[in-house]
């Protein structure tokens, strides 16, 4: 399974690599990192329904970190990316993407913390954190600094119905908005809780020191054992998203494959007078794309996977598969494709399941009813 971009050279590893072991961790390689598949005595789908019905945590430290500081530094940042950071306050968290300027192309989607007009944390995807920060320090006037910190901090998603139940029970902030953070405090550690998720389901996402790493995921551990929580590994992540609709970078968006495309336009400040990519994007998006990303599900027993063949009838081929699995919530396929923009969108499509044609639904995602915004 490829959840990421493959990275060559030594494989990194979480803080809490030691824990993920001794839980009985099957490990993946995710951009460049070895993290937890599934935990022996659960597996993925018993993971993905903790999450939906009850609370799960996932260790995400292989994210990407990223600190853009120094005068001017949010509006930097939004001269950049394509979200508008003039839609936030400082205490918010955006989703955003990092386009090719010549291209459109989306170098990597990431999530903007506002921490203040001078003090921004990005957090990008693990394989795309290099190039990231790159390209912003290379951008960068006199006076701001880009700086990498990708292996100083840990990142632990708790998601689930009962996520607040178990951080009140640790003392950490659950009072604030979807898409906002707050600051705690934990074994003498700052903690930063942020409103947002990759499941769909009520949740935050915390980022502190390593230090307070094996501390905080034993707490969490401890005080979510009456709440039915689960250690989640990043496969359970990927049939959650993908019951979501959310797209994963290297699949359903990359260089090759534009903003307008994925249909997240409105992760774009259209009006602003300049984010990396926003001639090519305006244009596209006037002329209209020759391709989109729709969601499909199957209408018999066929489970789509990256790359199969999408057609409208047996000899007209008209797109490909980028993400595909089973549905735990739904029992049944669902994905992500690339299909051409003259194909109705809701119209049926067969897919080239192993050379069976499998009959598939264009919809709108996400395929199961998100909680992710309720208060």
């Amino acid at each position: 399974m490829t959840l990421e971009d493959q990275t060559d050279g030594p494989l990194l590893t979480s803080p809490l690599h030691a824990r993920h072991e001794a839980l009985g961790a099957k490990f993946a390689e995710f951009g460049g990192w070895s993290m937890p598949l599934e935990y022996a005595g659960a597996g993925v789908v018993k993971e993905h329904t903790a999450v939906r019905e009850a609370v799960g945590v996932f260790d995400v430290s292989h994210l990407g970190k990223a600190t853009v500081t120094g005068p001017g530094a949010a509006e930097f940042v939004n001269s950049c990316l394509t979200n508008d950071l003039g839609r936030i306050e400082v205490g918010q968290a955006q989703y955003t993407l990092c386009c090719d300027d010549e291209t459109g192309g989306v170098v990597d989607d990431l999530i903007v913390y506002l921490r203040a007009d001078d003090d921004v944390l990005l957090v990008p995807n693990a394989a795309n954190t290099a190039e990231v920060v790159r390209r912003l320090a290379a951008a960068a006037p006199e006076g701001i600094e880009v700086t990498d910190r990708h292996r100083d901090l840990v990142v632990l998603a708790v998601q689930g119905p009962r996520s607040d139940e178990v951080l009140t029970a640790l003392g950490l902030p659950v009072d604030h908005d979807y898409m906002a953070f707050s600051t705690g405090t934990r074994d003498g550690h700052e903690v930063t809780v942020c409103r947002t998720g990759y499941t769909g389901e009520r949740g935050y996402e915390l980022v502190a020191p390593n230090a307070a790493a094996e501390s905080l995921w034993d707490a969490l551990l401890a005080a979510g054992e009456e709440h039915g929580m689960l250690a989640c590994g990043l496969g359970a992540r990927d049939t959650l998203r993908t019951e979501m609709g959310y797209p994963l970078h290297g699949q359903d968006i990359s260089m090759d494959i534009t903003p307008v495309e994925a249909r997240l336009g409105w992760a774009v400040g259209w009006s602003k007078p300049s984010f990396w990519g926003r001639e090519v994007l305006t244009r596209q998006r006037a002329d209209g794309p020759q391709r989109v990303l729709r969601g499909i599900v199957a209408t018999g027993r066929g489970i789509p996977r990256p790359h199969m063949r999408v057609m409208l009838t047996a000899d007209v081929p008209v797109g490909e598969v980028t993400s595909g699995t089973f549905s735990p919530t739904l029992r049944k396929g669902v994905g992500l494709a690339l299909v051409a923009a003259t194909v109705a969108a809701d119209a049926e499509v067969s897919v080239d399941v192993r050379g069976r044609r499998e009959v598939f639904a264009l919809t709108k995602p996400p395929f199961v009813d998100p909680s992710v915004r309720e208060a």
